[in-house]
């Protein structure tokens, strides 16, 4: 395995070289599977690609080949879009793939269960780092921006993730979502396979016929004591939104929040939605409500209407309209 002494030596021969791959016209795995030959070439001429990623210029001066994905949310975009080639090693996953991307990420390496070192992650020698939090990227994580950057490895973090003032989705909403697939797109090289992703996904999302029964909701994703729960801009209020559901913490401007249980009590939620982690599972949190004094009285508890979405999906991403079609399903099946 490379030290990080060598990596550091190595690094700018490898931008260097990414740089004379560009010069000579190939991008090299710039194309989708099975694309054409006349679209890889228009793929190609995308190149130089400035972003400017959570205030960050990055510039790609073609393709990235060699990728270190961070969260489940990246690594299932990448996947969606065909691109599991692409992806050397993945870290802090929230859960397994969806069974449709099991096979294609069987022979990833996984590099951490949590935010990888930044040894570890140049260990890899990636030529970029796909973040799905501004955190991921920090002298104490997989390495800082700029850091990286002067070793010759770009950094991508999630755009719907980025917390800056101008660049934080204010709300998040779908039309936002899915114009991050078809930039990730752009970087890869693969702009038919996002397009076709979009068009498959906002059929999916129009064919879904939310909720017409008012029904406020409260989405419990954390947290015993002080409870964190979805706010009102990002992707908890935009799923249930979509699945015609009120959130009780719309009116707090931010993804998400604390809420005192005096506050939920007093919202009295008509259900329940439960975020489903490995860390925290849903069934924890019935335990919790049921057990809480404060809690074990509101009617959504002793009914036991309660909704399950799995962690990976509450972060924005390609399993985002799977949920709400999942929380329409799951109200149907309570009798809403």
């Amino acid at each position: 395995m490379p030290t990080f002494r060598s990596l550091v030596i190595a690094a700018p021969v490898a931008a260097v070289l990414l740089l004379a791959g560009c010069a000579s016209g190939s991008a090299a795995g710039s194309t989708g599977p099975g694309a054409a030959d006349e679209a890889g070439n228009a793929a190609a001429s995308a190149y130089p690609l400035t972003i400017d990623n959570c205030g960050t210029e990055v510039v790609f001066e073609s393709a990235p080949e060699r990728v270190v994905t961070i969260k489940s949310s990246t690594l299932e975009l990448l996947l969606a879009l065909g691109l599991e080639d692409r992806v050397i090693g993945s870290a802090f996953s929230d859960g397994p793939v969806p069974e449709a991307y099991s096979e294609a990420a069987a022979s990833i390496e996984a590099l951490s269960d949590k935010v990888p070192s930044q040894e570890a992650t140049l260990a890899a020698e990636p030529d970029l780092v796909f973040a799905g939090w501004e955190s991921n990227l920090s002298a104490e994580g997989a390495g800082d921006r700029e850091t990286l950057a002067k070793l010759g490895v770009a950094t991508y973090v999630a755009p719907a993730a980025c917390k800056g003032e101008g660049y934080m989705p204010n709300p998040l909403t779908f039309d936002e979502v899915f114009r991050e697939f078809e930039e990730a797109g752009d970087i890869f090289g693969v702009p038919d396979a996002a397009a076709d992703l979009v068009a498959t996904q906002r059929a999916e999302l129009d064919a879904i016929e939310p909720s017409t029964d008012g029904l406020t909701a409260l989405w419990y994703s954390s947290g015993d004591e002080t409870p964190f729960v979805g706010a009102g801009i990002g992707a908890p209020q935009m799923i249930m939104q979509a699945a015609g559901l009120e959130n009780i913490a719309a009116d707090v401007e931010d993804t998400w929040t604390s809420m005192g249980w005096e506050a939920i009590v007093a919202a009295n939620p008509d259900v329940i939605v439960l975020v489903d982690a490995a860390w925290n599972t849903a069934k924890q949190k019935i335990a919790h409500l049921e057990s809480n004094s404060a809690t074990a009285a509101l009617p959504a508890v002793q009914q036991k209407r309660y909704l399950v979405v799995d962690f990976p999906a509450t972060e924005a991403g390609v399993r985002n309209v799977g949920a709400v079609a999942s929380l329409v399903e799951q109200l149907g099946a309570l009798g809403f």
